[in-house]
């Protein structure tokens, strides 16, 4: 791909950083005052110029013609991203962000975890959560902002062992934690009950 000139090289970042704002490209009035030039003919040359050398494509002469950049198409395709810790064990009380509890953390896109200060990332183990499309060896992310409402599936505390199961409750046999695997019984607390999070969201990896 060919060099750019010092005002070429203004102009093509001058159209990337008005597409990652914009989502759109700028018009050539717009160019004129980034370039601060007064004639269109001298930004359509610097355009022709970019198209030529390969840096950005047209559609026509039209406003806002230019097609969006590769490098703001893989920018605005990707998710931001954050990282959420992944817990080994929860004491009671509550998720503790401390080291001796902090197994490592799991990036994911906004669109898996909203509120990642409240959120936390726990391993799977057994095979109780099968029914629910939750295997052994599954990530499962958690938030402590929501209240746990019958039918959720969450992270519990139960007599002292940590637990993910659905949360249950009704008149009769008050609150328990349902395993969705036929072969397990229904937990009812013996002492405590605590639901130390309301799972969001199911993370498996195939490799």
């Amino acid at each position: 791909m060919e060099t750019l000139t010092p005002k070429q090289e203004e102009l093509l970042h001058f159209i990337e950083a008005y597409q990652m704002e914009n989502g759109a490209s700028p018009t050539i009035r717009e160019m004129c005052q980034a370039l601060d030039v007064s004639s269109d003919n001298s930004v359509i040359k610097h355009l022709n110029a970019l198209e030529h050398k390969g840096f950005i494509s047209r559609r026509g002469d039209i406003a806002r013609g230019i097609g969006l950049l590769s490098s703001v198409k893989n920018r605005l395709e990707q998710p931001a991203m954050t990282k959420v810790p992944i817990l080994g064990s929860i004491p009671a009380g509550g998720p503790v962000l401390s080291e001796e509890h902090i197994d490592g953390y799991l990036s994911l896109g906004e669109d898996l975890v909203s509120k990642p200060a409240e959120s936390f990332v726990l391993r799977v183990t057994g095979d109780s959560m099968i029914n629910a499309g939750i295997l052994a060896g599954d990530f499962v992310v958690a938030s402590t902002a929501l209240k746990a409402k019958t039918g959720d599936i969450v992270i519990a505390l139960v007599d002292g062992m940590n637990t993910v199961k659905t949360f249950r409750h009704d008149a009769k046999t008050g609150f328990h934690l349902k395993p969705e695997n036929p072969k397990y019984s229904l937990i009812y607390p013996t002492e405590d009950l605590q639901i130390q999070g309301v799972v969001t969201a199911v993370i498996r990896n195939y490799r």
